[in-house]
């Protein structure tokens, strides 16, 4: 049955008592799907869902409601980098009266359905997500609810319309390459992250780039890809380092500072000293990198910097929507004592 359009909706604006009529349901019912109540039916939560969405359901004003609290999102919150961002979020928390809630869901790509639910409950001032990506309807329910949310990515490059704050991943892979070709190094191999992921991919473009400009091959035997933690490290490396001699990688790039630390055991166990052997880049700069042996050069993910300029960005948007929605931060090279010239080349 069509419904009469009235001078509101002719405006784009809906109200909880159209929604509910449009839906055949109570607006009490519609009400429990706002507050993300779970005693609604699937079928009756899509539908309003869906009329919500089609019609930009906003509040008009912020309830008493809302807790003052900013919730950042991990797929796994045992990183090394993980503590930098959430010290990051903590820093911009802390000056604006709010508490932080960790919570741990979903995989890489994007938080767990049953995440929504609860966050929806919650009520939070935002959400930071660290996740390369946010499904549809996720991204319209915080929206219909006005709680504005941002990703932190350096995991990828999100949807345009996903407010975000990266890196520059393809520039950290050329710096990192130039430092081994500026100090003699022709032979050198990647351990990238994941090859589903952005990064991995742009830090990989970056070594590419610095080797083509140099008019050096890359051998494909010398390109692995990771997943961004030691044991990765350790096994690509010591598949590298097993090469006969003339084909051993005299340098190596990690595409993160965990993957480098095990590139460091991988050398240790072929006999190999670093750097007089084998020269080790890695990349975040996480707190071991400085304390590893030998101290790790590395290039500088500003993560703490990335977290709080997400969090300003997520309090910017809760008071005004055409807030300013992507940044990408600078990275640099951290040289410390795991990178010299090849030894008797």
């Amino acid at each position: 049955m069509l419904l009469a359009m009235r001078d509101d909706e002719e405006l784009g604006r809906i109200t909880l008592a159209q929604v509910a009529e449009k839906a055949g349901v109570s607006i009490s019912t519609v009400s429990k799907v706002l507050n993300g109540r779970q005693d609604v039916a699937g079928p009756t939560r899509d539908k309003v869902e869906r009329l919500l969405e089609a019609h930009a359901y906003r509040r008009t004003t912020r309830t008493s409601r809302e807790a003052p609290l900013i919730e950042i999102v991990f797929h796994e919150l045992d990183s090394m980098w993980a503590l930098e961002l959430i010290r990051g979020v903590e820093n911009v928390a802390k000056a604006n009266q709010a508490s932080v809630v960790l919570t741990e869901s979903g995989t890489r790509h994007a938080p767990g359905p049953e995440w929504i639910e609860g966050v929806l409950q919650r009520r939070p001032m935002g959400v930071v997500l660290v996740f390369s990506a946010l499904p549809a309807a996720v991204k319209e329910q915080l929206r219909a609810r006005s709680i504005p949310f941002v990703i932190i990515d350096p995991a990828g490059d999100p949807d345009p319309d996903v407010p975000s704050v990266g890196s520059a991943n393809w520039n950290g892979g050329l710096v990192a390459t130039r430092h081994l070709i500026e100090l003699g190094h022709r032979r050198i191999g990647i351990i990238t992250g994941p090859d589903d992921m952005l990064c991995s991919l742009a830090r990989l473009d970056g070594f590419r780039s610095a080797m083509s400009m140099a008019g050096l091959d890359v051998s494909p035997g010398l390109v692995h890809f990771g997943d961004f933690h030691v044991q990765g490290g350790f096994d690509a490396a010591a598949t590298m380092l097993a090469l006969p001699s003339a084909e051993r990688p005299t340098a190596l790039f990690a595409g993160s500072d965990l993957q480098a630390l095990g590139v460091l055991e991988a050398a240790r166990v072929a006999g190999l000293r670093v750097p007089h052997d084998l020269s080790v880049v890695g990349y975040d700069d996480v707190q071991v990198a400085r304390w590893s042996s030998p101290a790790l050069t590395t290039v500088h993910q500003p993560l703490r910097q990335m977290a709080e300029e997400a969090t300003q960005m997520l309090l910017r948007l809760r008071d005004d929507q055409s807030a300013s929605t992507r940044l990408e931060l600078a990275t640099s090279l951290i040289v410390r004592k795991s990178t010299a010239a090849p030894h008797g080349e």
